[in-house]
């Protein structure tokens, strides 16, 4: 087994640089040319201002601006960040120990960097206010959905707590706040097939094999609201909101079912009333039960709509 080769470039935001590795052989007589053909959605003009800055480097140092093309080799640079607007709500530190990290994230952060959030996300705040930078997820969350996220603080045993999450072998519940129907028969097991294309926003419920199952229970209900228990059986994209659309009641803040709302990034008004609440499971290391609950609560239910604060250490403290 190869060991991975560690990057020269210290952690910038709490992310790693970027590597790329350089193909057999090319046309291209520089490192330059080849960067410039490869990253295409880079203005060619800030190739050679990050290589004129030292800013991209191999494993011998900064690559120099006429520095010969190097077959199979490998090199290092941080990404320009995009411009993010701040998401204004602390993260929650619900458990810590030598091996594990448990979080309540908050609404409109997301738990790993892609697209447009990047620095604003769970996992580059925790690793940089924590000074822990190589923690990982050992799942994910919505960037709209609030509740506990699991982190594990050590590399060598990543791997193991993914492994439960992607062997279903984590009992969840979640909370939602959505309109109350007294002639809804609750409680009962939704079963459907969600697909979700690769660059389409909303995923869909379609005929075919059931391959989504999320059992709904009624808790109590006030204001023409309910607050329902979820229990997820699967883990399609978007099953838990597609699947209170379909029995006609749609979680409150939701912008994507039944129908698609044009919501600004940083409009923060009307949070999506969906609390990822308990996780359960046997450790993998120590063979112990586990299990965690979030401090959160939804605000739609109560009496005064206010926002709770968290239960536990902010992760800014």
């Amino acid at each position: 087994m190869r060991r991975k080769l560690r990057s020269p470039l210290p952690q910038r935001h709490g992310l790693d640089p970027a590597r790329l590795r350089t193909p057999d052989d090319g046309p291209w007589r520089t490192m330059r040319e080849h960067l410039v053909e490869r990253l295409p959605r880079v203005d060619p003009a800030r190739i050679d201002e990050m290589l004129r800055e030292e800013r991209i480097v191999d494993l011998t140092g900064p690559l120099a601006v006429d520095a010969p093309f190097v077959p199979r080799s490998f090199v290092w640079f941080h990404r320009d960040l995009p411009v993010e607007a701040p998401v204004p709500f602390e993260i929650g530190i619900v458990h810590r120990d030598e091996h594990l990290l448990v979080v309540d994230k908050p609404h409109f952060l997301a738990t790993i960097p892609r697209g447009k959030h990047v620095v604003e996300t769970a996992l580059v705040r925790l690793r940089r206010d924590l000074a822990l930078p190589t923690l990982s997820p050992a799942h994910r969350l919505d960037r709209v959905t609030a509740g506990l996220v699991l982190f594990v603080i050590t590399p060598e045993l990543r791997g193991r707590y993914q492994t439960l999450f992607r062997d279903r072998l984590v009992r969840k519940t979640y909370e939602a706040v959505a309109p109350y129907r007294p002639e809804l028969t609750l409680p009962r097991t939704v079963r459907s097939r969600i697909v979700k294309e690769r660059g389409v926003i909303r995923a869909q419920e379609v005929p075919g094999e059931v391959n989504a199952e999320t059992h709904v229970e009624l808790v109590d209900h006030a204001r023409g609201l309910g607050r329902y228990r979820l229990r997820p059986l699967t883990g399609r994209t978007h099953q838990l909101r597609l699947h209170l659309c379909s029995l006609g009641i749609p979680i409150v803040g939701d912008d994507l079912y039944p129908e698609l709302l044009d919501t600004p990034l940083d409009d923060y008004s009307g949070p999506l009333q969906l609390l990822a609440r308990t996780l359960e499971f046997t450790d993998p290391v120590s063979g112990e039960p586990r299990r965690f609950e979030s401090g959160l609560r939804l605000r739609a239910w109560e009496p005064d709509g206010r926002t709770d604060g968290l239960q536990g250490i902010s992760a800014r403290s």
